[in-house]
């Protein structure tokens, strides 16, 4: 098994991989959590910070080498998707642009917000995949950021409890809502939530642009956004998704997860 809220966990997930695999030309980070209220990981980072970006990052550093290897094996560049969200951006969430709180990443020195948390932590998985582009050639490794859309999936457990509860009675208006968007055509199902994925992995690598962001059909507050597009020409996030932050970012997880 792999927890991603222990870098324990991981460092022994990467051995045991690493004792039986010599190759490895695709990692996706898919997994996540969103909204959740406030706690700590095993190595005392907020929740979703620590889940969702720091323990993707060290999965991915530890991986790296095995990627680039197996790129040099075969002639062909490997691939890094690090799954990100509308998020990243402004979005329907309503809270404006997510920044990275660079002077307070663990939130320890104001209120938390459960949202802005979140988007922090999608911002990251963006400029982790920015930054792994600079740092690695594409003949070698393919990086990109990837929206899958408003997936139809239990990752909205958080705030669906947070406003209706856990009751019958709550949980019965809250599935109504989200048949509700699903019908609306805001929300889809988990295969047409894969498709991005799936295009950034299978795609010639000649036609993948690394450093990008691909992104499904979205709820973003840019109306130019929200059609999605594989990948994006125009930056989803201009003050905040930049290369400085981006190269800051990662210098500084690395010295948090100790590389």
């Amino acid at each position: 098994t792999l927890d991603l809220a222990s870098l324990a966990s991981i460092k022994s997930f990467v051995d045991i991989f690493l004792s039986k695999y010599d190759r490895l030309d695709v990692l996706v980070n898919n997994a996540g959590i969103m909204a959740c209220p406030y706690a700590k990981t095993q190595d005392g980072f907020e929740i979703q910070f620590g889940s969702n970006h720091l323990g993707h990052f060290y999965l991915m550093r530890l991986l790296t080498p095995l990627l680039i290897q197996t790129a040099e094996a075969t002639g062909k560049p490997s691939r890094f998707v690090s799954l990100s969200s509308g998020a990243a951006s402004a979005n329907g969430m309503g809270v404006g642009y997510a920044e990275i709180r660079f002077d307070n990443l663990m939130w320890e020195n104001t209120e938390y917000s459960i949202i802005k948390a979140y988007q922090q932590s999608k911002l990251a998985n963006y400029l982790h995949a920015m930054e792994a582009a600079r740092r690695y050639p594409a003949d070698q490794l393919i990086s990109v950021a990837v929206h899958p859309g408003w997936v139809r999936t239990n990752l909205d457990v958080h705030i669906v409890r947070r406003i209706f509860g856990d009751g019958f009675i709550g949980q019965t208006v809250a599935n109504w809502i989200r048949y509700f968007f699903s019908w609306k055509g805001d929300s889809i199902n988990a295969v047409d939530g894969a498709q991005t994925t799936l295009h950034c992995i299978l795609e010639d690598s000649a036609k993948m642009e690394s450093g990008a962001f691909y992104s499904q059909f979205g709820i973003y507050t840019d109306p130019e956004l929200c059609p999605g597009a594989w990948p994006y020409k125009k930056s989803i996030n201009p003050e905040h998704a930049t290369p400085e932050n981006a190269e800051k970012l990662w210098e500084i997880s690395d010295k948090l997860v100790g590389l």
